[in-house]
């Protein structure tokens, strides 16, 4: 086994990740010693590693938790907040008094009283609606936007979860493209399982494609390229793009959408031997 052939064993990355036998770490750390090809494979990998955890690190909002507990809080008090009519009417002279009393009451009191009570009643009973109205839907905005973040949470953790799950399988095989010429700070990974042959591509460091185009990945066999499948962001390292036997390398082009019979150099990305 040559040295091109050793490096793309993936040994390297089982080693990084914890899965080589301790007599395969043994050979590579002695291999690495006296290899500097070797070394420097060894060092990209574990650059490359590190660059797609940090990348797919996931930050939860800042307020977020301050949210949950103030919900929580607000929900330990009161079960359900309910407009209580406070008691503003005039306190009425117990009847006691005979009949000619009452009567001589009701013409000494005058109408306008009553209806100004009541129409304080009125106006008190529905600004006490409103307000809880509104407490209302305040409420059930807020926790709204908190089941939203927690599903963008829930579905960032679930793609990253599936990508180490690739990168620790070791079968996978990466190959990290890097960017050319203009596109020098484009990125991408395509894992290459060794036993399906089947092609997964990471393609989330590209820029977003303009309207009525999509990027399309290329394998290079036998210095020929080979249409390896059309690039979608709901495919990203979830869905094979290809099934591929063998290449030596692959490459990205902007190709309109639908896809190219060969590849539109002056458009090309990013690229990677393997």
């Amino acid at each position: 086994m040559n040295t091109k052939e050793y490096i793309s064993s993936g040994i390297i990355e089982s080693y990084i990740l914890g899965h080589a036998s301790p007599e395969e770490a043994g050979i590579l750390e002695c291999v690495m010693k006296n290899n500097a090809e070797v070394k420097e494979a060894f060092e990209e990998a574990q650059k490359t590693l590190e660059h797609l955890a940090t990348a797919q690190a996931v930050t939860p909002p800042s307020e977020l938790k301050s949210e949950i507990w103030n919900k929580i809080q607000q929900e330990q008090v009161v079960e359900e907040i309910t407009p209580v009519l406070p008691a503003v009417l005039p306190e009425v002279k117990r009847e006691t008094e005979n009949t000619t009393e009452r009567n001589d009451f009701r013409k000494n009191t005058p109408w306008k009283t009553y209806a100004i009570a009541a129409s304080v009643l009125f106006l008190v009973s529905v600004a006490g609606n409103v307000f809880w109205m509104n407490s209302q839907s305040a409420s059930q905005k807020e926790m709204a936007l908190m089941i939203a973040d927690k599903k963008q949470m829930d579905q960032a953790m679930e793609k990253m979860n599936r990508k180490m799950d690739m990168i620790s399988n070791p079968d996978m095989q990466m190959v990290m493209l890097k960017g050319v010429e203009k596109h020098t700070d484009a990125k991408a990974m395509v894992f290459w399982d060794k036993k399906t042959k089947e092609v997964y591509l990471n393609a989330e460091k590209l820029p977003k494609a303009p309207e009525g185009m999509q990027y399309q990945l290329w394998a290079i066999e036998d210095g020929k390229p080979v249409n390896a499948g059309m690039y979608t962001e709901d495919k990203d390292s979830r869905i094979a793009l290809a099934n591929i036997p063998k290449a030596q390398a692959f490459a990205i082009t902007l190709e309109k959408a639908g896809g190219s019979n060969v590849p539109t150099m002056e458009n090309m990305f990013v690229m990677g031997e393997i």
